[in-house]
């Protein structure tokens, strides 16, 4: 069974408890894109042990400003090309490759978006990923239609509001569902 129709853009996928990748266990995924050549989403709830301050010092970003979030991390976006760089961001900005997704919600894989950071004139809600998570044509349709996935809608406080380690649970509960009530059976008439 396939979800033919179904457009993911601007929902988190919630890893399903039995998610048999490891680099998906318990993750929320928000979709960038989803069209008919396949999907492509950032993990943001997976921090590295990266703290932000060290990636914009390799960059040789000089920090003029201090970070809104001192101690902030870079994410683990997705197992595809993890030295590839994302931030996802509300307000648009003027940088140089941002892709808005839905209303005030942007990802930019520019890196004057990080210089901006640095110097205090980035965005005031952003998250830092590197790699992102990708799927073929039908694939997503596939994996949902196999139970691998829930989906939510996004939201600003799903994506920049809430701790790291409560995304996954609080994406459930948008759902109106229990975790521990969660299977790994999928119930098709």
């Amino acid at each position: 069974m396939t979800l033919p129709d179904a457009n993911f853009t601007h929902q988190c996928l919630i890893a399903m408890p039995n998610m048999a990748d490891p680099r998906f266990t318990h993750s929320l995924t928000y979709i960038i894109k989803h069209d008919e050549e396949g999907a492509v989403g950032l993990v943001v709830n997976k921090p590295l042990q990266l703290p932000l301050t060290k990636l914009l010092a390799e960059l040789s970003s000089n920090l003029v400003a201090p970070l809104r979030h001192p101690d902030q991390l870079v994410l683990f976006g997705g197992p595809m090309n993890t030295q590839m760089g994302f931030v996802l961001h509300r307000e648009q900005g003027q940088w140089n490759s941002t892709l808005p997704i839905e209303e005030d919600i942007c990802v930019t894989s520019s890196r004057d978006i990080l210089d901006a950071i640095a110097q205090g004139q980035g965005p005031d809600d952003y998250l830092v990923v590197l790699g992102y998570a990708g799927w073929a044509a039908g694939q997503l349709e596939e994996e949902m239609a196999a139970n691998a996935w829930l989906s939510c809608p996004a939201d600003h406080d799903l994506l920049f509001g809430l701790p790291f380690e409560q995304r996954w649970e609080a994406g459930i509960h948008k759902l109106g569902v229990d975790p521990v009530f969660l299977t790994s059976e999928a119930g098709h008439a």
